[in-house]
């Protein structure tokens, strides 16, 4: 399975590095040894192969009643595919956090195995709350669906991955993680008509303005990315089970609304945003031919 060979390298990866730290799943410490992080990893494999028959073609966050589905936000911010105001940034790229939802097993390795994908490839760091920070997450699994605020809110601020539907892979728990970093959906960017055609006749009546285009994108001259993790999928909001959204580079319409993981051009957003290059602004650090490809994410076999 090519997503085992992936994770095998995370893992030695951890093994020789061992810069991060996440909230075990079972008893509440750190995560910052080998072994306890080939456990999260193996238990989240062994849940993605459980689970990869219960999906279906449309995301649960692109069914919920929030803004764009799974957004609860002050829509002064709805101009933006990245919040540009440092203001809701969170300082230095640390996100406390806490798990208040009464989650099973498995569901907090999917969680656990999200915040190691942001640990892997950015400097972001989840740091489990401690000193009673101000400002932090509070993950819950409310029967309300999966959604997220966008971007620092101020205080203590709710992330909701409703269990089991949020949490059948660790895709939706990345992409409302990439919420409260401060990303939009791809799909609403404002060169979005020059990638895609968004097919209003089968949108379920009431729900266009999901599709809204924005005035101005802020992409930290990150190019469109079919593979994004923050990209819907092809029958997003869709009345009839057509497609609501068609790439206009057709063998890109399988990849969007993949869930397996951050894409290449994730990676290089966030790290621009978060100014992970070190001194070199982001957007002064050139974009390469490698970064401008939106590439597909491995797959479960």
């Amino acid at each position: 399975m090519q997503l085992a060979k992936l994770i095998a390298q995370l893992f030695v990866y951890f093994h020789f590095t061992q810069s991060f730290s996440i909230k075990a799943p079972e008893n509440n410490a750190d995560i910052s040894n080998s072994s306890a992080v080939e456990v999260v990893v193996n238990n989240a494999i062994t849940h993605l192969q459980e689970t990869e028959n219960q999906k279906s073609s449309t995301n649960p966050e692109e069914i919920g009643v929030h803004i764009e589905g799974d957004i609860v936000q002050n829509t002064k911010l709805f101009s933006k595919n990245g919040v540009v105001s440092k203001t809701y940034r969170w300082p230095y790229g640390v996100i406390p956090y806490e798990i208040a939802g009464s989650f099973n097993q498995h569901d907090s390795e999917i969680i656990h195995y999200a915040i190691l994908n942001f640990h892997l490839k950015t400097c972001v760091r989840f740091i489990p709350r401690r000193y009673n920070e101000t400002d932090y997450i509070l993950i819950n699994n409310e029967k309300s669906g999966c959604w997220s605020y966008v971007g620092r809110q101020g205080g203590r601020q709710r992330l909701n991955l409703e269990s089991p539907i949020c949490l059948i892979n660790p895709g939706t728990a990345i992409h409302e993680l990439m919420h409260v970093l401060g990303f939009f959906h791809e799909q609403n960017r404002q060169e979005r008509d020059s990638f895609v055609e968004i097919l209003y006749e089968n949108i379920r009546e009431g729900l266009q303005n999901n599709f809204r285009r924005r005035s101005r994108t802020a992409a930290f001259n990150v190019p469109y990315d079919y593979a994004s993790i923050m990209h819907y999928s092809s029958t997003a909001f869709s009345h009839n089970g057509q497609p609501t959204i068609v790439a206009k580079q057709p063998e890109y319409n399988n990849i969007m609304g993949q869930r397996y993981g951050l894409s290449s051009l994730d990676i290089v957003k966030i790290n621009r945003m978060y100014n992970c290059y070190g001194d070199l602004r982001a957007e002064e650090k050139p974009t390469t031919v490698a970064e401008s490809t939106p590439l597909p994410i491995l797959k479960p076999e």
